[in-house]
């Protein structure tokens, strides 16, 4: 009997633990206008797959075209009321639950980021450069990416005039990742955009229409190493989550800043253990130092920088590591400020390596798409100098920086895309022989990218330099900054030899022909030329709105 009756209770008691737990329960707090600018994109992305599964094959271009355009408009819009409504500054918070940081270098690096995908958008939408088909104008892209190259499917569809019109919702995706990369607030979200940004560009990079081969060969190299670098990334969250019970960037940098040991007597044994925290934040760290680009995670860039399109080059030498440099900086500012001591020394090493590697490597280069791959590593040396300087003024160099040299790239790569010979794009460095003479206006806007390149003075370069050298010397790196100055020396001597090739050189009669661009590249270039002026002449509007922007909430 008293069996039965304390069955009978607990089968009462069940009811109340249920009804106990749903009145503890809370819906999930959504700040969906702090969150705006990713969700627009990620869902004008969206409707792109919709469009390409339902709109007839000759009305995408121009509906992905619109669509990608109005997507990153409108995210930009929205950071600029985030902005505008004091978001990066007084009203900075943790969103989503404690997985976004809403504050001043995530909206600024989520403008740039926007601007530099609005400006990719033209370069992509490109489509007088290559032979007009039978029935159509064609693209940059495969004309059937899933067929054999060079086997009959290919040839089906190249004679039929088809486009890739998928790469515009690619792009999308790629940009939402990347929106999200520099906001994370924790170590699983940051995974997860790293894999959302990732595997997009993983598909573009294949899509080449020419050199098919070159360019499948580049996405599988650029997909094997990023596979190992989001292993390092994850196993190193592991060993933090294992070192501090959280993913949460507050929470570690509590336990590592030994604020918070109100835990568990099993974390307490845990917490105590700061080969967990060294080795993990170690491997969190190479992950992101492989999308920087920087030595010696670097192997990837020249390979992927030739063999992808020319487009997709400049959209993830540009975008890419604005995202990745944003990410950076939140964990070692945020998460890791209390082993400034430990990780320093080895950023130094970082820098001085990826400085020195990337200017001497690049002396040696015949093919204008690995040059500036070379190019960009050794840029990514010097955006470290700004990381080291552990200051608000060095988040604001590398924020202004990363601005400038996002524009200068694209421009650069856009000018590229435009020099062409029978077999596409002419970028062995022999071929620009002359170039100066045969056109001297594209030749001189190329100029002028390499001298931005190099830091001259008046142009973005020489201000986003002077900015990270600044913020380095007075954060007590003086010795990096002169490692920084002669790797910029000899790096100049690179871009200037590009330029007397093109200027002093005497044409080919055979050399590539320089193609008429349409508006949407025209537009392209132009916007770089104007920002590489204006950021060079009147720089300090600009620098005064990074230092704003540079704080970031904890």
């Amino acid at each position: 009997m008293s069996a039965v009756a304390t069955v009978s209770g607990a089968a009462g008691a069940v009811p109340s633990l249920w009804t106990l737990g749903a009145e503890q329960l809370e819906p999930p707090k959504i700040e969906y206008g702090e969150l705006s600018p990713t969700l627009i994109v990620l869902g004008a992305a969206v409707i792109g797959i919709l469009l390409e599964a339902f709109l007839p094959r000759k009305l995408r271009y121009g509906a992905q075209l619109i669509l990608a355009a109005l997507g990153l408009a409108g995210g930009f819009a929205a950071v600029l009321g985030l902005a505008i409504s004091g978001h990066a500054t007084t009203k900075a918070a943790i969103a989503g639950m404690g997985a976004i940081a809403v504050d001043g270098p995530t909206l600024f690096l989520q403008g740039t980021i926007l601007l530099v995908g609005l400006v990719s958008v033209f370069v992509f939408a490109e489509r007088r450069l290559e032979p007009r088909s039978q029935t159509a104008t064609v693209d940059s892209w495969a004309a059937q990416p899933a067929s054999v190259p060079g086997g009959e499917g290919e040839r089906e569809a190249t004679k039929a005039g088809w486009t890739t019109t998928e790469v515009y919702p690619l792009l999308l995706f790629a940009v939402g990742g990347m929106l999200i990369f520099p906001a994370a607030n924790d170590l699983l979200t940051l995974f997860i955009a790293l894999e959302v940004f990732s595997l997009p560009l993983y598909l573009l990079c294949a899509l080449a229409r020419r050199r098919r081969l070159l360019s499948q060969e580049a996405a599988v190299k650029y997909f094997l190493l990023g596979a190992f670098s989001s292993a390092f990334l994850l196993f190193g969250a592991a060993l933090l989550y294992g070192y501090s019970g959280s993913v949460n960037y507050s929470g570690i940098a509590r336990v590592v800043g030994n604020a918070d040991r109100s835990t568990s007597a099993v974390l307490a044994e845990t917490t105590s253990n700061d080969a967990l925290l060294l080795i993990g934040g170690a491997l969190v760290v190479m992950g992101l130092l492989f999308k920087v680009g920087a030595v010696p995670f670097h192997m990837w860039t020249p390979d992927v920088y030739q063999g992808a399109p020319t487009p997709v080059t400049g959209f993830m030498a540009a975008a890419t590591k604005v995202a990745a440099f944003g990410a950076l900086l939140r964990l070692l500012y945020v998460v890791l400020p209390g082993l400034r001591w430990d990780w320093r020394p080895v950023m130094w090493g970082v820098a001085i390596l990826t400085m020195l590697a990337g200017a001497v490597v690049a002396i040696t280069q015949t093919d204008v798409k690995r040059l500036l791959a070379y190019s960009s590593i050794a840029h990514a040396g010097f955006l470290l100098a700004g990381v080291i300087a552990t200051s608000r003024d060095g988040v604001a160099s590398v924020l202004f920086y990363l601005g400038a040299y996002s524009f200068v790239t694209l421009g650069a790569f856009a000018v590229v895309t435009l020099v062409r010979d029978a077999g596409g794009e002419a970028t062995h460095l022999s071929k620009w022989a002359g170039l100066g003479r045969r056109s001297p206006l594209l030749a001189g806007v190329f100029a002028l990218f390499l001298l931005a390149f190099a830091g001259i003075p008046l142009t973005s370069g020489f201000a986003g330099k002077f900015a990270v050298f600044k913020a380095a010397a007075e954060g007590g790196a003086g010795a990096l900054v002169v490692v920084g100055v002669i790797a910029s020396a000899i790096a100049a001597f690179f871009y200037i030899r590009v330029i007397v090739l093109m200027f002093l050189s005497e044409p080919k009669a055979d050399g590539p022909t320089v193609a008429v661009p349409s508006v949407w590249t025209t537009s392209a270039i132009t916007v770089g030329v104007l920002v590489t002026v204006v950021l060079g002449v009147a720089p300090q509007y600009f620098l005064d709105l990074a230092n704003q922007a540079g704080v970031f909430v904890r």
